[in-house]
């Protein structure tokens, strides 16, 4: 949260034509910014002293490059914020909005303030606020989906500073400062271009180049993929893009143009596997991600993800394990090409080998902690080369670099409603490896989240056993945590499904647990 980059395809240039982290143009933009941050608000100009932290707004649509311009901002500033930077992405690549609770509780992490499992939104958000309230913080939040979003979690902290990044208005939040951006300038958009190609080809025929910019109407995500086919053609004349650009007509944004001409040109394989990586969790991917979706090789799949992120189509993650981002300008583009090119079933199937091969890494990562047990080994030597882990310390790290990947799995599973049979076997690894290397205490938050999806499987399925057990787990943490009376509420729940299942332990542990939350609420008779 406090390190990682957030960018939708914006003028930060990756991949082996570009210099890594160059930002490109938006000079004046940045100096508007910059000025806001000084300027005086409407409470002090009416003599009030400033009760929240001061917001800036950058809006454009994704792929205008408002992510990067963001991080640009917050790089140049963050020196005059000594508690440090936190981001928070509120959007899933979907668009669908991020939970407030969930936000909140990862903002908490990175500023390492334990919040208690099971936690609402209204006390984290005010936890949130209580922790900033004496501290000098830079907030990013990207892909914003409303003003309530940011409200939310906007600090009670005048010497903070919040940023966010969104596709229109905060319409009720006061005295925001907005930056709508429109295209890059013509010279910004040829030196982004020339990053690819080289200056010859932009020099040599530079009217074709100013050609090519105006069908991209200077976004930088469309002159990113433009870049992109240009370098993987070196005899290829910018004219010709130009051209066939030009004959795409009118129809969508520049965005969809280019890149329904780069998905044309793209092989087989490599197209396919872009496609489905639309149905990532989270839009991230790794080598065994693309590899199950597509059902090739684990290498195959690792070259064919470095072809993609060259060509600007993935942006490579700053991880100590291979990891990818699917852009989110992207990502309505790849859904779209991978139901008009896969059948229905087809997209199943590839959403059941991906949860399958995550289950099996699960498997693999905690059986790797399990050194005594000969069942473990066994386990273990059975199992594919690619999917064993070779020390315990490098399944630990695989579980911390993969954990949102691991969680948005797990929810998009229970959301998908044809897997749960998968979706519980996931749930249950899931538990299980975390137990394993985080130890039950601290997973307990992301423990209390998972129950409650096997919860929701539970009842969906009408499965009384496994609806009694995590009515119970998650009692057991309301109990832990002050919450009696909800506890008391789940735990009489657990008991009727434990008779329902006839199951003994159920309802021995139930009818315990009831008799416990009644004398801790003085409840005697």
């Amino acid at each position: 949260m406090t390190d990682q980059a957030v960018d939708t395809g914006g003028v930060q240039l990756s991949g082996h034509a570009a210099t890594e982290g160059h930002f490109l143009g938006r000079t004046r933009e940045l100096k508007e910014l910059r000025a806001d941050i000084e300027r005086t608000g409407l409470d002090t100009i009416s003599g009030r002293k400033a009760p929240r932290a001061r917001v800036l707004l950058i809006a454009g649509r994704p792929g205008s490059g408002r992510s990067a311009l963001a991080g640009e901002l917050v790089r140049q500033v963050a020196d005059r914020y000594p508690d440090g930077v936190l981001r928070a992405r509120l959007a899933e690549p979907d668009g669908t909005p991020v939970p407030v609770e969930r936000a909140a509780r990862e903002l908490l992490a990175a500023l390492d303030v334990p919040t208690p499992p099971g936690a609402d939104e209204d006390d984290l958000a005010a936890l949130l606020r209580e922790t900033l309230a004496e501290r000098r913080a830079l907030l990013l939040l990207d892909d914003a989906t409303g003003a309530e979003q940011v409200d939310a979690l906007l600090p009670d902290a005048p010497q903070c500073l919040l940023v966010a990044v969104s596709a229109g208005p905060l319409t009720g939040i006061a005295d925001v400062r907005p930056c709508t951006l429109g295209g890059l300038d013509t010279k910004s958009a040829l030196e982004l271009l020339t990053r690819y190609t080289g200056s010859v080809r932009i020099t040599v025929d530079p009217r074709s180049a100013e050609q090519l910019v105006e069908a991209c109407q200077g976004q930088p995500a469309a002159l990113n993929l433009a870049g992109g086919w240009l370098a993987a053609r070196p005899k290829a004349a910018v004219a010709d893009l130009a051209k066939q650009l030009h004959a795409e007509g009118d129809e969508g944004t520049p965005l969809s143009r280019v890149f329904r001409l780069v998905h044309t040109a793209l092989p087989a394989p490599a197209a396919r596997i872009l496609r489905l990586l639309s149905l990532a969790p989270a839009g991230l991917a790794d080598p065994h991600t693309a590899s199950a979706l597509a059902g090739c090789s684990v290498g195959a799949a690792r070259t064919t993800l470095d072809d993609l992120v060259a060509l600007g189509l993935l942006r490579a993650l700053d991880s100590p394990l291979p990891q990818y981002e699917v852009p989110g300008c992207l990502h309505a583009l790849l859904r779209t090409a991978a139901e008009s090119h896969e059948r229905p079933a087809e997209l199943q199937l590839a959403r059941a080998r991906m949860l399958e091969r995550t289950v099996r890494l699960l498997q693999s990562c905690r059986a790797i902690t399990e050194t005594d047990s000969p069942q473990a080994r066994e386990k273990l030597q059975v199992m594919p080369r690619a999917l064993r882990f070779p020390t315990p310390r490098a399944a630990a790290d695989w579980l911390q670099a993969r954990r949102p990947a691991l969680l948005a799995s797990a929810r998009l599973a229970v959301a998908d409603g044809e897997l749960d049979t998968l979706a519980r076997r996931l749930m249950s690894q899931l538990v299980r490896a975390m137990v394993a290397h985080v130890g039950t205490q601290a997973a307990a938050p992301d423990l209390y989240g998972i129950h409650q999806l096997v919860l929701d499987v539970a009842e969906r399925r009408r499965l009384p056993r496994e609806k009694a057990a995590a009515l119970l787990n998650l009692a057991d943490v309301d109990a832990r945590t002050g919450r009696t009376a909800e506890a008391l509420a789940r735990y009489r729940a657990a008991l009727d499904a434990g008779r329902e299942a006839n199951d003994p332990y159920a309802i021995g542990r139930a009818m315990e647990s009831v008799g416990g939350a009644h004398l801790e609420l003085g409840d005697y008779d």
